[in-house]
C-alpha cells in the first residue's frame, strides 16, 4: 500500500481534498521536484470516513492500482509505437521501399503513438468521473 499522510483542506461533494505534505525521506530523493513540486500537494481522495475540513488522515493508493495506471500511461504507449514501427517497416520492405523503411516505422510508430495519447485522454476523462482510481481515507488520525 501506498500511504501518506495529510490534512483535509476542503470536501467538495463527498470527495476529500488533501494537503500531502512532503515526508523526509523526499529531501533526498532525486524525484523529488518532480514528485513534490511545491511544499504540499493536494490529492483528491474518496472520504468514506466522513472526515472533516482541518483533519489530518492517512490516504491510501492500493498498489494493484498505481500498478495498472503505470500500465496504461507507459505500457499502452511503448507497445503501441514499437508494434506500429516493425508493421510499417514489413510492409514498407515488401512494397519495395526498403531504403525509405526506417522514416516510415519512425512515422508509423510516432503516430500510432499519437493516437495512443488521444484514446489514454479519453480513457483518463471517463475514469475520472469514477472513484475506481482514486486514493481512499482510511483513518482519521486527529
Amino acid at each position: 500500500m501506498i500511504e501518506e499522510e495529510g490534512i483535509v483542506a476542503e470536501i467538495v461533494d463527498g470527495m476529500a481534498k488533501v494537503a500531502i505534505m512532503k515526508k523526509s525521506a523526499c529531501e533526498q530523493c532525486a524525484a523529488a521536484g518532480v514528485c513534490h513540486p511545491g511544499e504540499q500537494d493536494l490529492m483528491e481522495a474518496v472520504n468514506p470516513l466522513g472526515a472533516k475540513k482541518g483533519q489530518k488522515v492517512k490516504v491510501v493508493v492500493a498498489p494493484q492500482v498505481y500498478l495498472k495506471a503505470s500500465m496504461i500511461l507507459y505500457g499502452i504507449p511503448m507497445t503501441v509505437f514499437i508494434a506500429g514501427a516493425i508493421i510499417a517497416k514489413n510492409l514498407a520492405i515488401r512494397a519495395g521501399h526498403e531504403a525509405g523503411s526506417d522514416l516510415w516505422a519512425f512515422l508509423a510508430g510516432t503516430a500510432c503513438l499519437l493516437a495512443s495519447f488521444f484514446f489514454i485522454r479519453s480513457y483518463s476523462k471517463k475514469v475520472e468521473r469514477t472513484q475506481k482510481y482514486k486514493p481512499v481515507i482510511v483513518e482519521i488520525l486527529s
